[in-house]
């Protein structure tokens, strides 16, 4: 057994955290991950949203990795209600979630703007992709 200290720098649990891609809303940015704090680790985020989103990322397309967008609510008597409406957009289309949903979206296909148009409970939201370094300010 040993005292944990092989694997203690794989752990990250605070960051400078970047609220520009949502100005204007209140999130609470929970964790971010990619090889600038893990040498080898890929890009994964997570962010609380407590009310509805003015700002959005911009419409976008990362050519060289896939992403997941992850969704969750927050009642757990109702896990899948996501307790809101997210509004995002897919390759021009519109899509409206309303119960936990993780969406993938293939490596050049443009996506967002992506609005939490209603939040009644805080909505839970994340996103990774197999990119090594993913840009954000504040981080560099």
């Amino acid at each position: 057994m040993t005292d944990g200290s092989t694997y203690k720098n794989n752990i990250v649990t605070s960051y400078p955290a970047d609220k520009s891609k949502f100005e204007g809303t209140t999130i609470s940015p929970v964790t971010f991950i990619d090889s600038r704090f893990v040498p080898g680790a890929f890009y994964a985020e997570s962010v609380w949203f407590h009310e509805a989103s003015e700002g959005s990322p911009p419409e976008h397309c990362h050519d060289d990795f896939d992403e997941l967008l992850m969704f969750w609510g927050t009642d757990p008597d109702r896990p899948h209600d996501l307790c809101g409406e997210v509004e995002l957009w897919i390759g021009g289309e519109k899509h409206t979630i309303t119960e936990s949903a993780m969406v993938f979206v293939p490596r050049g296909v443009r996506h967002c703007p992506m609005y939490f148009r209603r939040v009644d409970r805080p909505i839970l939201h994340a996103s990774t992709g197999p990119m090594r370094s993913y840009g954000r300010d504040g981080l560099e």
